[in-house]
């Protein structure tokens, strides 16, 4: 009996110790930056699109978790103004494009993380959109309370099929890629 409260005791410290060197930094959603490129035949869009909440989670000077909602009614182009802006703007939150209304925040959570080298890790994360989840892969750059990546999303898994030369032919000048390019800087 008195084996098995020291071994009891043992486990406790052991398990207490390893949730404290867990520690759970929250994203500045202000300072925290998205930005995107959607390419097609004659050019390409940009913009941006903001986070509501995120964190990430690190144990001891590690990487060891994340999840992020991002606000995509705040969804907006950057590279046109006035009325293009506002019609671009309006489709990409249209039921054939995000569907904002409907489906107004994404979330990304990350699953496995892997050291990749010093301060890169090599993450696999469920990236949720329009109420559909589907893995992503892609590395990112932890440096003090900064962290970077860059990957590309296929749209079409989230059922954002418009102007896809994949299910729909004869578009011609007008198809979209398939795949949009994100940008994504942290401050926590």
């Amino acid at each position: 009996m008195k084996n098995l409260k020291t071994i009891a005791v043992a486990l406790f410290v052991a398990v207490a110790s390893i949730s404290v060197n867990a520690q759970t930094k929250k994203i500045d959603t202000k300072a925290s930056t998205i930005k995107w490129v959607g390419k097609k035949v004659t050019g390409e869009h940009s913009g941006t699109v903001n986070f509501k909440d995120g964190a990430v989670v690190f144990k001891g000077k590690k990487l060891a978790g994340g999840s992020f909602t991002v606000d995509m009614t705040s969804l907006t182009a950057t590279d046109l103004t006035g009325e293009y802006q506002g019609k671009l703007n309006g489709h990409l939150k249209a039921d054939d494009f995000f569907g904002t209304d409907k489906y107004p925040t994404a979330t990304l959570v990350f699953k496995k993380i892997g050291s990749k080298a010093k301060d890169i890790y090599n993450v696999t994360a469920d990236l949720t959109i329009k109420g559909i989840t589907k893995p992503v892969n892609f590395d990112i750059t932890v440096k003090g309370n900064t962290a970077t990546t860059a990957f590309n999303v296929d749209r079409t898994k989230y059922d954002i099929k418009y102007g896809s030369g994949n299910f729909f032919e004869g578009l011609g000048d007008k198809t979209i890629n398939d795949e949009f390019e994100l940008a994504v800087a942290l401050k926590f």
